[in-house]
């Protein structure tokens, strides 16, 4: 279990400063000197920041700072890579135009040794290596940030493909999550316009999601998971997880020896069907999202192999993607009102679908959707591309401040893979009317007499939990007031700024009755001409005046600042 602790007395270690001091000088060195400077690091961490070179080429000056992110995640290693590209899912966290760049990141990094292949696989699985695998290949297949693959043979025969965890790679996220948290937190502390996008939850939020990468019996029953979906589809095939040498480290699964998506040339030469291929690659993600609601989320070229019969065989479920019911309706609803030009209804299915800290200007927002509208879709349809389309609503919704769940990004991004990987193979695909039937099933199951006895039984089930409860509540509520313990809460948005208004109106009346108080009181004290005296006037009586004449220059400035006199 990965455990984040904020930096302290476990932070000044010396693992913990090293890191820190590379990580400060990568910052500084792509042009986040003023971020670091701003976050006061120095009262928290006994690291000489002048002493980190702050060198940076003109070149780096002159790029975007989403440009200048992605290279410093880039040099700073595996576990802010992972980062990076876990990110790339998330536009509920992430800025749009950052989520671009974050997504070309690459998940290549040298392989480790052969020796801590076995070693690894030895302390996993209770048994070595020549144990479990007639044959193990020295040499990978792939390598990436969190394990290699290497190529192997069992006792009986079969050919499998074994999956090994990276060694030390859980300490090194460990020391770089409690890096982050704590930059993450000093962020939020000093950092305004920082604090906005919340960078501890964003940690947070990272670290549960890479635990779960890090597990590799979650993919193995991801696997399974989705192969028993498939198991009547011939046209889709899942490799076999061998549950004896798969743990928390090591996946061991079915060696498919296939052709990668992309390579056309091999396709052609060995009599495959483009069109077929991409017809039966989209029926897989369609069926997966709209009937199942567990999707592959990265069904990228070359996790997806085509097998004799242009049967299409998916690999890598590190990343799956969970969808409910009601959202891949409300999904379906917003396919539909864009298609159908409805401006109203989008911007309506748009509310519904996204997340919001202020609700929008909804006039502004409706009028920015029928240009969004105008703009894409008064054409034909076959030339419409639903991903280019998805990710354009993506930055609309982003500039009015809504922010996209991640489980509808995930899908969205999963569908506009597939389209590109579609189109790739058969320029003509055309992936709204291939998904149009998966549309109207999922509208029509809405009024099927099954769903509708469901939801009947659903509503009445909890009409009498409420029914069952009420009185329950009713009397704990009599019995709070009889105690005097009630409490009465209101909370109004404008609350704090008119109450701010009324300070600042009793202050100036308060102001202004000392001001008349000094001036009447001045003036009698010159009358009676109390001593001292100044050319035959009280020198107090002449102080007041003074004092009274510069409140009111203070008083009248203020209101004039103010714009209202």
């Amino acid at each position: 279990m990965i455990s984040i602790r904020k930096i302290g007395v476990i932070g000044r270690t010396y693992r913990n400063l090293n890191r820190y001091r590379q990580i400060l000088a990568v910052l500084f060195k792509y042009g986040f000197d003023d971020i670091v400077e701003l976050l006061k690091i120095e009262q928290y961490i006994e690291i000489g920041l002048q002493v980190i070179s702050r060198n940076r080429g003109e070149r780096v000056e002159r790029l975007s700072r989403a440009v200048r992110v992605r290279m410093a995640v880039e040099e700073l290693g595996p576990t802010f890579i992972k980062m990076g590209q876990i990110l790339s899912t998330r536009p509920d966290l992430v800025p749009v135009d950052f989520i671009r760049e974050l997504a070309k990141l690459q998940d290549k990094v040298p392989a480790f040794s052969f020796a801590d292949v076995r070693r690894i696989i030895h302390e996993e699985t209770g048994r070595p290596a020549d144990d479990l695998f007639d044959q193990l290949d020295p040499e990978p297949l792939a390598s990436a940030s969190i394990g290699q693959v290497h190529r192997a043979r069992l006792k009986d025969g079969e050919d499998v493909a074994v999956k090994v965890q990276r060694p030390g790679i859980r300490k090194l996220v460990e020391v770089d999550l409690e890096i982050m948290l704590h930059l993450a937190t000093l962020a939020e502390r000093h950092i305004e316009e920082l604090a906005h996008h919340r960078p501890v939850k964003i940690v947070e939020e990272f670290a549960r999601t890479i635990e779960k990468e890090m597990d590799y019996t979650l993919e193995a029953t991801s696997m399974e998971r989705v192969a028993r979906s498939f198991l009547l589809d011939e046209t889709v095939y899942i490799p076999k997880v061998y549950r004896e040498a798969a743990t928390e480290r090591v996946l061991t699964t079915e060696f498919v020896d296939g052709i990668k998506v992309s390579l056309l040339d091999r396709l052609d030469e060995n009599g495959y069907d483009r069109q077929l291929i991409t017809r039966r690659g989209a029926d897989i993600l369609l069926t997966q999202i709209f009937e199942h609601g567990f999707f592959h989320a990265d069904p990228h070229p070359v996790n997806l192999f085509v097998l004799p019969n242009n049967v299409i065989c998916l690999l890598d479920f590190g990343m799956m993607g969970t969808v409910d019911r009601n959202t891949r309706e409300a999904f379906v609803e917003l396919v539909d009102a864009v298609v159908r030009r409805d401006e109203p209804r989008t911007t309506q299915v748009m509310l519904k679908l996204t997340l919001w800290d202020e609700e929008p200007d909804l006039r502004l927002l409706g009028k920015d959707v029928a240009d969004f509208l105008g703009e894409h879709l008064y054409k034909s349809l076959r030339d419409i591309q639903i991903g280019k389309l998805l990710h354009h609503l993506l930055e609309l919704a982003a500039q009015h401040g809504l922010r996209i769940p991640p489980e509808i990004f995930l899908m969205m991004k999963a569908i506009s893979t597939v389209e590109g990987v579609g189109l790739m193979l058969d320029p003509d695909f055309d992936m709204i009317a291939h998904a149009e039937p998966f549309i109207r099933q999922v509208k029509l199951s809405r009024f099927s007499p099954e769903r509708l006895s469901s939801d009947a039984v659903s509503i009445f089930a909890q009409y009498m939990d409420f029914v069952q409860e009420f009185p329950k509540d009713l009397l704990e509520i009599t019995r709070t007031i009889r105690q005097k313990k009630f409490t009465f809460m209101l909370d109004l948005k404008s609350m704090e700024s008119m109450l701010s208004t009324h300070d600042q109106i009793s202050n100036r009346i308060s102001f202004s009755i000392i001001i008349a108080a000094l001036i009447i009181g001045s003036a009698l004290i010159v009358i009676s001409k109390t001593p001292p005296l100044f050319y035959g006037i009280s020198l107090i009586g002449i102080i007041g005046f003074l004092a009274a004449a510069l409140m009111g220059i203070w008083l009248l400035v203020a209101i004039v600042k103010k714009g209202r006199l």
